[in-house]
């Protein structure tokens, strides 16, 4: 598979357990692999942020959001892949499947299937999905730029993405994946 250069930079660091920002719809994100332990509590103590709260993990393609959503009722799951790709994350049960340092202490994964290609291909140079969550230190306002970045996490993080958001200038909308409740706007 070919991945565009940035992408097999990021993919190494990845791979050695760093942390990167990237950009996404909205806002700059952090990202790291959601199976390593260490990775991700690194991520979680430059943001400051508690691990029970959980993370959001965005997606590398449809079949990986199939696997997430096997679970649900057909009705649910049509709602959901209606919204993908697309700046919506949704929480869908996670059966175990995934490691409690990213899901907290919900049964719950909250999970996205972006619209943005540079997210879609970090996803899947990290394996099929990546930690998607804002660029910035809890109670500060996300990153809109690299340079935001640097000023709130300096060489902190291993890799830092080219590029800029696509515009949407809000982090992504948080829906219940079983009632279609709107947990954030």
């Amino acid at each position: 598979m070919r991945y565009p250069f940035h992408c097999l930079r990021a993919r190494a660091v990845l791979a050695r357990g760093g942390v990167i920002a990237y950009p996404t719809e909205g806002v700059w994100g952090l990202g790291c692999d959601p199976f390593n332990k260490g990775a991700v509590e690194r991520l979680l103590a430059l943001k400051k942020r508690p691990w029970q709260k959980g993370l959001i993990v965005a997606l590398a393609n449809e079949g990986v959001a199939d696997t997430l959503l096997r679970t649900l009722p057909q009705d649910r799951k049509n709602t959901i892949k209606a919204t993908w790709p697309g700046p919506n994350t949704w929480l869908v049960p996670h059966d175990d499947l995934w490691p409690s340092w990213v899901t907290g202490e919900s049964d719950f994964i909250a999970c996205r299937l972006s619209a943005y290609a540079v997210v879609r291909d970090l996803a899947r140079a990290a394996g099929g999905a990546i930690i998607s969550t804002s660029a910035n230190p809890a109670g500060q306002a996300p990153a809109m730029t690299a340079q935001e970045v640097r000023q709130y996490f300096g060489r902190s993080v291993d890799f830092i993405m080219p590029g800029r958001v696509q515009g949407l200038q809000k982090p992504s909308v948080i829906r219940h994946g079983l009632t279609g409740e709107t947990l954030r706007e």
